[in-house]
């Protein structure tokens, strides 16, 4: 399967380079430091789960010229959607799938717009990988993959790449209800990304404190509001699932926001709570509570503002 890694750092990277080891026919597109290494020396992967290894396969920073690709799996932060968007244009064929990896539950709405809503498939993935140094991966933790075609009929596209991450022994799985998947992703990830990044304090700290754990409650109620209103298929009984899930994360667990924030970052505010601000003001539903996350964070958005202090 023909398929272009648009976005090769920790997610892109992790699965690009399982794919490429199964013997998929996989072009990284990069930049920088990282592009020059991985065209060097290949692509490391260092996994706590499943040790190290090394890939060679194309890198590229252009698309230029490259043949139609069966797939594209896009991985890119969501700020860079639409320019990505147009840099994936000249390998997007008649039956390119465009599969979107990404924070956020409008991405696909900017790459329809774009590319047309055809090519678009909606995916989520459950891992923590990272860039480690220019061509290596560091990998944590889980590693699984679901996605499907946006009106959620099993295409032959899905199919064949369901098969491809059989090869590359990539847990893989079918969603009947894309929007119902990203909202139920997206409903957790704007909330304890955003308690880690605006407490700077893991998930440990913040679940066994009484008014934080509370404040993932009130998080998690307004944003089922705002999904139900978009119309997608949750209820209710989503915010205790959530809250369940919240106790088996590790105690120590954080969020890539957190990370951003503290490296002085450009966050995905605007993607994650900043979006769901703006739905509430849309349908008219309050969110007091996401509005004070995103308040907390707005200062950070572009990165540290010089006149931060500790």
């Amino acid at each position: 399967m023909r398929i272009v890694i648009m976005g090769s750092g920790g997610t892109g990277g992790f699965f690009g380079a399982k794919l490429a080891r199964a013997g998929e026919d996989v072009t990284f597109v990069a930049r920088g430091e990282h592009l020059r290494a991985i065209q060097a020396n290949g692509l490391r992967v260092k996994s706590a789960l499943e040790g190290e290894f090394e890939v060679r396969a194309p890198a590229v920073e252009r698309l230029d010229g490259l043949p139609p690709a069966d797939l594209v799996f896009f991985c890119v932060k969501s700020f860079d959607t639409e320019p990505a968007a147009e840099a994936v244009r000249p390998v997007v064929g008649p039956q390119t799938g465009v599969l979107s990896i990404q924070n956020g539950v409008d991405n696909e709405d900017k790459l329809g717009a774009i590319l047309g809503a055809g090519h678009v498939i909606a995916g989520i993935a459950e891992v923590f990988a990272t860039i480690e140094a220019p061509g290596v991966i560091s990998h944590g933790l889980l590693g699984r993959i679901r996605f499907g075609e946006m009106d959620g009929k099993e295409s032959e596209r899905v199919r064949a790449f369901l098969a491809a991450c059989g090869r590359a022994g990539i847990p893989a799985e079918l969603a009947p209800d894309p929007l119902r998947m990203l909202w139920e992703k997206y409903v957790f990830l704007v909330a304890q990304s955003g308690m880690s990044a605006l407490t700077r304090c893991p998930v440990g700290v913040l679940r066994a404190l009484p008014e934080t754990r509370a404040m993932y409650r009130r998080l998690f109620e307004e944003l089922v509001r705002l999904g139900r209103a978009e119309g997608a298929a949750i209820d209710e009984t989503l915010t205790e699932g959530l809250l369940g899930r919240l106790d088996t994360l590790g105690p120590g667990a954080f969020s890539s926001l957190h990370f951003d924030l503290v490296k002085g970052k450009r966050l995905e505010l605007e993607a994650l709570q900043g979006h769901a601000v703006r739905l509430g003001e849309r349908h008219g539903i309050p969110t007091p509570a996401l509005a004070a996350l995103y308040a907390g964070l707005r200062p950070f958005r572009d990165g540290r503002p010089r006149e931060a202090v500790g």
